[in-house]
């Protein structure tokens, strides 16, 4: 199988290592050493993909992270696949299988090119903020063919059967790229003693020198690179990290780094000793002190057509030569405005191609690579670019004119070269995307034509990163980074020699940002800006035209640097095609924000092994086992496995649900129940200033709150809308026991330790999460007392243990807190002991408890005695939009208090006093037979026209064995004022259901039995 583009030597490939892959269902072959791009490029693959707009055919234009085109769906199976891969970053492996992202029925012949070709027209930036408005009964039909359209890949359907990884890591330094200045800084850091971890998203390390023509003490440069590898391999305190992406840089020299473990051998991870290997993994780095030694991005020139296959940066032409043995093409036209980029002309030529010409934008350019060039024959075209790029599925020739530089105007007459391939350079742009991450913006340096970083405390710049572009400074600027980076973490500096750079080839670093063209239009041959958006100059200027100012703007309006390009390539060229269309300067239009992820990071490598059962792992109660044993069903409730109910067998026949709660219920209510409430949240809060911080957070007083006593509170976010609630005890002066409901746990804390710290800070006080800690038993009903009174040495006296009292004692001979407090309005004790001893008491309540029936119940039957007594659940009966007031709970506000609690300004808004509110009532339906459902709508005229106007909702609905009919807890516009009116609730088969509205507190409204 052929490669014709392949050398028959050079490059770092090992041509002994055959390995076949296909492509858009095509079978081709490469070698070990090659990325997915440069295998395509071997075997004369021009079309790689479409482009997302236009539809246009696409080839591979760049060597590295910032290819726009190459993006591939990778993977044979569907469980394997992996949409958004860049082929230039894919190494090659046997077996690899590939297909282009976009293109239908095929990547060759695109039915939707056709819209393309009238794109100028009918798709102009912005297009579908114009189009699609109407008809807009049609937008349904719109929807499903924009979907189908839109996207680069597909995401699998099938799960991923890889694992991945997380780890935290510390360290000194952390190295940012692994070419010359990154390698230099490294060594530098290293050898100080300093903890040093260098990451390279390339598969190999040595960044530039990995093509370069240089020689460093004499040698190739590459065999310095392998050099420095090795003395950093050898040392303790150094990690080298290949194939690992710096994706996103967070505050405090946080920075996770992805880092592509087993990509590039297979689909999916391979086997080792019978366990399947990590396939990707997410390093979270906190470094004392960062290098950035990223580079810089070569620029290409904006020219008609400058997006067939076939137009190539400069710098990945030499790249895919000295790198990868393969010329991607046979004549050779290069339009530059920089010296380095003559390298691409010198090695086209050494490898046995011709070189057609090169158009240099200007005047009268010098230096040693340029005289290299003439020595060898080669066409030189001074002060001359490359307007306009021939062909339609591959480069068939370039126009060349002369242009005046300053005014961007063509001055002289325009030559068709014949060629199959077009190189351009327009300068380099340094990598300034993780710097931004930190929300700093960028400085803009006229003596490069570019924007460098603005860095933050803890961060140096090196090499290409900050504008420094000869090898030998860029070598000198590592070492300068490294060995202070190192001695801000207090580690002493070492001496590391620089080699002897033979020749400096690198001559002048820019000269241009952008080559003159002839004037875009939307008609004229497009001029792309943005290659993976499909972003033209004609495009941007006329973003400007309608309005647009602000680069920001300019980007959503015309999707530059968007996607998982994130400007890359296109956003200098972008900015100073705006800049010259506002009449300013590139500075004052300034650049876009970048944002994380630099590269795309797939969702397995960010779960880590945060999936299936670890992403929401299941919490069980101390007492679950015996759960699980005496048959109960089992509802989520956060994390939670909660007993829902206990189902019986009776006569054979097992119990429904509503069968064995009411037979819970009734066992509640006439003799005695016991309740698993372990999932409770519960926070201690010790601090001399703790009463003062929960009369902050809480609506009601706390200063004078007793030791042994305990109190309900409404907790409300600042809008004034109820959060959660629960009961707090006093276990001392300065001491509390908080709860909470068991799905609000986390957010309680979380709320406290936020006002805390933002607000709060002068308070003295300290929270600790003790949910697990405790196991707390319910156990309810008329012989709570007598049950309880045989295991505990408590007095249980109701006038020495009142209801909102708790106390200390033992049960079953196990230290307890027992709290009389009740959500069933029953006589109630919950009991809290150490979890480890939860089953030993749970045990013993049952075995003294047989003579009273004991019956275990659960969160339905809750849920039940709970609405019987009007008790809401936050969450539940509340949705975010429900204060204190609507609920009916003004008891439970201390509107003097003299701190301002949190939401209490926003009860005096007009809003939250309107008395056409949604208030919390009870609803008795007329049928006593039937069950309102939950999240019913509700009105106050049924016959109304539809839409009707709903007037409330249903938020707990049941029925209640003890009152023998539906009960039902609502919210109603003004219910608190229309007890006795009748409500109606349509249902979607067609039934009205009529109610009454009544008091929220169904049973025992005086609460004799709470207080028995």
């Amino acid at each position: 199988m052929s490669q014709p583009n392949r050398l028959t030597r050079g490059g770092r490939i090992d041509r002994s290592r055959k390995l076949s892959f296909t492509f858009n269902g095509k079978p081709y072959q490469g070698h070990a050493g090659d990325t997915l791009a440069s295998a395509l490029l071997a075997n004369g693959v021009d079309i790689v993909n479409r482009s997302f707009k236009y539809s246009r055919p696409r080839g591979i234009v760049a060597a590295g992270a910032e290819e726009p085109n190459a993006v591939v769906q990778l993977g044979k199976c569907e469980a394997g696949q992996v949409p958004n891969v860049r082929a230039t970053q894919q190494a090659l492996y046997d077996g690899l299988e590939a297909r282009s992202t976009n293109g239908w029925p095929n990547v060759q012949r695109d039915l939707m090119s056709v819209i393309g070709k009238l794109g100028g027209k009918f798709m102009p930036p912005g297009f579908y903020y114009k189009t699609f408005m109407a008809p807009a009964s049609m937008w349904m039909t719109y929807e499903k063919y924009i979907r189908k359209s839109a996207g680069l890949g597909r995401s699998p359907t099938e799960p991923d059967p890889d694992i991945y990884d997380h780890m935290n890591q510390h360290c000194d330094v952390l190295v940012i790229g692994a070419g010359p200045a990154g390698l230099a800084a490294a060594l530098a850091a290293a050898r100080s003693g300093a903890r040093v971890i260098v990451a390279d998203e390339q598969e190999e390390m040595g960044g530039s020198l990995l093509d370069s023509r240089e020689l460093l003490d004499d040698q190739p440069a590459e065999q310095w690179v392998a050099e420095a590898l090795q003395a950093l391999a050898d040392m303790d305190n150094v990690t080298l990290l290949p194939r690992t992406t710096a994706n996103g840089y967070h505050d405090h020299n946080f920075v996770t780094l992805h880092e592509r473990r087993t990509e590039h051998l297979a689909d999916t991870a391979p086997l080792k000793n019978g366990r399947r290997q990590v396939r990707a993994r997410m390093h979270r780095v906190r470094a004392g002190r960062v290098v950035l030694a990223t580079g810089a991005h070569e620029r290409p020139l904006v020219y008609g057509n400058n997006d067939v296959p076939g137009n190539l940066l400069a710098g990945a032409v030499s790249t895919y030569i000295r790198r990868y043995g393969v010329v991607p093409g046979k004549k050779l036209v290069l339009s530059i405005s920089n010296d380095h980029a003559y390298r691409a002309a010198l090695d086209w030529a050494e490898s046995g191609r011709e070189v057609v010409a090169i158009a240099d934008a200007r005047a009268n350019p010098t230096g040693e690579l340029v005289e290299q060039a003439r020595a060898k024959s080669i066409r030189i075209i001074t002060g001359s670019a490359v307007i306009e790029a021939k062909g339609d599925n591959r480069v068939s020739g370039a126009r060349v004119a002369k242009i005046d530089a300053e005014g961007f105007r063509i001055v002289g007459d325009v030559t068709t070269l014949d060629c199959d391939t077009i190189a351009s350079s327009g300068g380099y742009s340094p990598v300034i995307h993780l710097a931004s991450h930190t929300g700093s913006r960028p400085t803009w340096r006229d003596d490069l034509l570019g924007f460098v970083p603005n860095l933050v405390k803890g961060v140096v710049a090196a090499g290409g990163a900050h504008g420094v572009y000869a090898t030998a400074e860029v070598l000198a600027d590592g070492v300068a980074a490294g060995a202070h980076a190192a001695e801000e973490v207090d580690c002493k500096a070492a001496e590391v020699r620089l080699p002897q750079v033979a020749a400096r080839d690198d001559g002048e670093a820019c000269a241009l940002y952008q080559v003159p063209h002839e004037k875009p239009t939307l008609r004229a041959p497009k001029q792309f800006v943005d290659l993976q958006n499909d972003v033209t100059a004609a495009g941007i200027e006329l973003a400007t035209r309608e309005g647009f100012e602000s680069i920001e703007h300019v980007k959503r309006y015309t999707a530059m640097g968007f996607g998982t390009d994130q400007g890359k390539l296109g956003n200098i060229n972008g900015m100073a095609i705006a800049a010259r269309c506002l009449g300013r300067t590139i500075p004052e239009v300034g650049t876009t924000v970048f944002r994380p992820n630099y590269t795309p990071v797939t969702f397995g490598a960010i779960v880590g092994r945060h999936c299936r059962e670890l992403f929401d792992p299941e919490r069980y109660t101390a007492l679950h086992q015996w759960h699980v044993e005496n048959g109960a069903e089992f509802e989520d409730v956060g994390q939670w496995k909660r007993p829902w109910y206990y189902p019986r067998s009776v006569n054979g026949k097992v119990e429904t649900m509503h069968e064995a709660v009411a037979r819970e219920c009734l066992a509640v209510r006439q003799r005695v129940g016991i309740l698993d409430a372990s999932t409770l949240g519960k926070i201690d809060i010790q601090g001399p200033d703790a009463r003062e911080f929960l009369g902050r957070v809480y609506t009601n007083k706390w200063a004078k709150l007793a030791a042994g006593r305990v109190r309900y509170g409404l907790m409300c976010k600042d809008d004034g809308m109820l959060m959660d609630d629960g009961t707090t005890s006093c276990l001392g002066d300065n001491h509390f026991l908080m709860t909470t409901t068991t799905g609000g746990a986390a957010g309680v804390m979380e709320w406290l330790e936020l006002w805390h710290q933002t607000e709060w800070p002068e308070l003295e006080v300290y929270f600790t999460s003790v949910t697990d800690h405790w196991a707390t038993m319910t156990v309810t009903g008329p012989d709570a007392r007598k049950l309880l009174s045989e295991v505990t040495d408590i007095n249980l006296d109701k006038d020495q243990f009142k209801f909102m009292d708790w106390r200390e004692g033992k049960v079953a001979g196990v230290p307890a807190r027992v709290f009389r407090i009740s959500f069933t309005g029953e006589l109630a004790y919950e009991i809290n002991v150490q979890a480890n001893y939860a089953m030993h008491v749970w045990k013993m309540l049952f075995q003294h408890g047989e003579k009273y029936h004991l019956t275990p119940y659960g969160t339905e039957t809750m849920h039940v005695l709970r609405a019987e007594k009007g008790l809401i659940i936050a969450g539940q009966d509340t949705d975010g939009s429900v204060t204190p007031e609507d609920l009916g709970m003004q008891w439970a506000v201390g509107y003097d208090k003299p701190f301002s609690w949190i939401g209490k300004r926003a009860l005096t808004r007009p809003d939250t006093k309107r008395s056409d509110r949604k208030q919390l009532v009870g609803l008795k339906p007329k049928d006593p037979k039937v069950v309102l459902e939950e999240g019913a709508q509700i009105v106050f005229d049924p016959s109304h026209a539809i839409p009707m106007p709903m007037v409330g909702h249903v938020t707990s609905s049941y029925y209640s064995a003890i009152l023998g009919h539906g009960i039902a807890l609502a919210v109603v516009k003004g219910g608190h004022h229309k007890m006795g009116e009748t409500v109606y609730l349509p249902m979607a088969d067609g039934q009205v259901h009529e109610a009454k509205i009544v008091s929220n507190v169904f049973y025992d409204s005086e609460g004799e039995r709470l207080h028995a």
